[in-house]
């Protein structure tokens, strides 16, 4: 971002609470460039008893992970989770559990993960190029991004099954 929404006049580096934003060079203008975290959900979809896993369109080859998606204005989190899953896969899901919350700063992101058990059919939405169903006894965290989410649900669930 280099020009103030607000006023038009260009952005400069000041210190704003202690930390270096971009913030308004009009003396007019207060606006201040938060660049705060934008908020994520994420889903761990269960379909019989199988994960169901989600290849985006420009993602490499191999590359595989969560339902996820952006929170829309005027939505709940748990709207918006649901909404994913019925975007993402076409599937209507009922929310089993909240898995965590956790900072992925490489992408300036928290993401709120949830646990969904889904039924139907899969249609792969127009987001996707790919799924793939896993076993959960089979899937292995991966290193970056909705990782944190997926190990503390395996670690939940192995815990619960040995209980």
């Amino acid at each position: 971002m280099r020009v103030c929404p607000e006023c038009g006049s260009d952005l400069a580096a000041a210190e704003v609470d202690g930390r270096e934003r971009l913030r308004c060079t009009s003396d007019d203008c207060p606006f201040v460039f938060w660049d705060n975290p934008t908020p994520v959900v994420a889903a761990i979809v269960e379909l019989d008893e199988q994960v169901v896993l989600t290849r985006k369109d420009g993602w490499p080859a191999k590359m595989y992970g969560l339902v996820a998606g952006f929170l829309e204005k005027g939505e709940t989190v748990e709207a918006s989770i649901l909404r994913e899953v019925r975007e993402e896969l076409g599937l209507d899901g009922e929310i089993v559990d909240f898995v965590g919350y956790y900072s992925f700063l490489q992408r300036n992101q928290v993401i709120l993960a949830f646990h969904v058990r889904a039924e139907g059919e899969i249609v792969v939405g127009e987001e996707l190029v790919g799924i793939k169903l896993v076993h959960p006894d089979k899937l292995r965290p991966w290193p970056f991004g909705t990782e944190p989410a997926v190990r503390d649900w395996l670690q939940r669930r192995k815990t619960a099954i040995s209980a």
